[in-house]
Parts: structure tokens; C-alpha cells; sequence
């Protein structure tokens, strides 16, 4: 049992390890303003606009067949309704002051979904990682919704007009899952020519190694200069990492995931143990917020993340 716990562990750590060389080194590069916020801004306009989708529509395409992949469907249902369920246990720690609190919850209910778990999943499933990747996307298409919407109102609780816009959904990566998977359905995905697919797959495979600089880079302008009181640090941190991983691993053993997907079980876990959404960050600075108190926590939540998603990962490789 040991070995198995250590042998998960420690392939885990490395695969987040690696990820976190380069978000330090994109970090430490803004820190020193030898890269600028402009470039970010760019780097993070090019990837939504053109690498992810490119990834997510050469993936799908080549890689979902509906038929030979029962109950797909759940994984977007999974996506749009475990981060509000979240939010509400969440909530729970925060009854005391609640209104005062509502935008320390998202920190603890939205995880970096694509950013962070797809560089991992490249790391520790290369020759799985089309399938890995696929689980990624179809889980994004329900979690982004619900990311906009819930997670943006009250991420940017302090901003008197922060609502809701529909325009905030609908974007590029959502367009593109969209177009792929009426391709796969009408399996007109079959008749795409070569030279028109092969050019966006290539410039897909761009994403996840500009995806992982970009969140080192946005990481690297926040401070702990303004921090809640370490009990409600300790509440986010409980939530995040203790009892989301726990009920997802009951999920698991209740519906016997893994016996059906061992990989499937592990993309479950790996979301479920995952540090906070970076796209928290870039709200309240787009949108309004207090960005010294959300960055702080998201930097406390990402340094836990490095130990914390390899014991989960070991912890469910033991019992599975």
C-alpha cells in the first residue's frame, strides 16, 4: 500500500512541479516587469481567442465518438452544477457575516478547471492525454457557465454593478465546443480536409504551455499585503482541499468510477483537489473587487496545491 501511495504521490508532485517551474519563472518575470501587463493581456487575448479553441475543436474532432462513450453528457451537468453546490457547503463556514463573506466563496467552489489540470494531465497521461483532454473540455462546457454567472457576481460582490451578462459565456472556447461537437454529432467531422485540420491542431498544441506561463504571469502581480483573518484563510483552505476531494472520492467509490475509468476517476480527483479558478483574478480586475484579498488567498490556495493535489491523487491510487 505504501509503495502505491508514494509511487502516486511523488509522479503527481512531479507532474505539478514541472507546471509550477514555468508559472514561477512567468511570475517572477513580471515581478522584475521584465515581461509587461500588456503582454500578458495579449498573450491571454491570443490563447482565448485562437490556441484554446483551436485545441478544444482539433480534440473533440478527433477524439469524442458519442457512441462509443456512454453518459458523456454528465460530465458538462457535472461541470454547471457541482461548483453551486460547492458554494452553498461553502457557505455553511461562512453564516457569521455572511453578506461580508460572499466573495471569499468562489475561492473555495471554482477550481482552475483547464489551466492548471490540463498541463498535469499532459504530464502524467501522454498517451492518454486526447482523452484526458476531452473530459477537460465537455466538463468546461458546464463549468464555465456557471463560472461566469454565480462565480462572477460574487467574486465582485463589492461592485454595486457586477451582474450578470450573457455576453461573459458566450466566448471563444464555448464557440468552438460547440462547432465541434455539431460536427461530431452530424459526423460531418469525418470530411474535414487534412490541410485545413492538421493547421489547427498544430497551433492548438500551443495552448497548454502558454495556458501554464500566462497563469504564472497573472499569479506573479498579486501580494499578501491584504489577507482575511487566518480562521477564515483556514475555512477556504478546510473546504478547498478536505471536504470537496472527500465527497468526490465518496462519488467515486459510491458509482465504482474507477472500475469503469480508471482515468475518468482520476481526472475526478485530479478537479477536485485543483487550486482555485485563475479566471477569479482576472474578474474582479476586469469587473471590480477587493484583487488584494482574492490574489492573496488564490496565492496561499496555490501553494497548498503543490502537496495537496499529489496526497489526493496517492490517497485515491491506494484505495482504488
Amino acid at each position: 500500500m505504501s509503495d502505491v501511495f508514494w509511487q502516486a504521490f511523488s509522479a503527481m508532485f512531479s507532474a505539478i512541479a514541472k507546471v509550477f517551474v514555468i508559472a514561477f519563472a512567468a511570475g517572477l518575470l513580471v515581478r522584475k516587469k521584465i515581461i509587461k501587463q500588456e503582454y500578458i493581456k495579449g498573450l491571454s487575448e491570443v490563447t482565448v481567442k485562437v490556441l484554446l479553441p483551436a485545441l478544444i475543436f482539433s480534440n473533440i474532432v478527433k477524439t469524442f465518438a458519442p457512441a462509443t462513450t456512454p453518459g458523456w453528457w454528465a460530465l458538462p451537468l457535472v461541470g454547471l452544477f457541482t461548483p453551486v453546490i460547492f458554494l452553498g457547503i461553502t457557505a455553511l463556514f461562512f453564516l457569521k457575516n455572511f453578506k461580508q463573506n460572499l466573495s471569499k466563496l468562489p475561492v473555495a467552489a471554482f477550481q482552475n478547471a483547464g489551466y492548471l489540470v490540463l498541463p498535469i494531465g499532459q504530464v502524467l497521461y501522454p498517451e492518454q492525454f486526447d482523452q484526458f483532454a476531452l473530459f477537460v473540455f465537455l466538463y468546461i462546457l458546464g463549468f464555465n457557465p456557471s463560472l461566469w454567472s454565480v462565480g462572477k457576481v460574487l467574486i465582485t460582490r463589492t461592485k454595486e454593478n457586477a451582474k450578470f451578462e450573457v455576453k461573459d459565456i458566450i466566448t471563444p472556447p464555448l464557440i468552438a465546443n460547440i462547432i465541434a461537437l455539431t460536427l461530431v454529432f452530424s459526423t460531418l467531422n469525418n470530411n474535414i480536409p487534412e490541410i485545413i485540420f492538421d493547421p489547427i491542431e498544430f497551433i492548438g498544441s500551443a495552448t497548454v504551455p502558454m495556458a501554464t506561463f500566462i497563469l504564472g504571469a497573472t499569479l506573479g502581480t498579486v501580494s499578501f499585503k491584504k489577507l482575511p483573518p487566518i480562521g477564515e484563510i483556514l475555512k477556504i483552505l478546510f473546504v478547498k482541499y478536505v471536504i470537496i476531494p472527500v465527497l468526490v472520492l465518496l462519488i467515486i467509490l459510491q458509482f465504482k468510477i474507477g472500475e469503469k475509468s480508471s482515468l475518468l476517476a482520476d481526472f475526478l480527483i485530479i478537479e477536485a483537489s485543483a487550486a482555485p479558478a485563475s479566471n477569479l483574478i482576472i474578474m474582479v480586475r476586469k469587473y471590480g473587487g477587493d484583487a488584494q484579498q482574492t490574489g492573496g488567498l488564490m496565492l496561499l490556495a496555490y501553494f497548498a496545491a503543490i502537496f495537496i493535489m499529489p496526497l489526493w491523487i496517492a490517497i485515491w491510487k491506494m484505495m482504488g
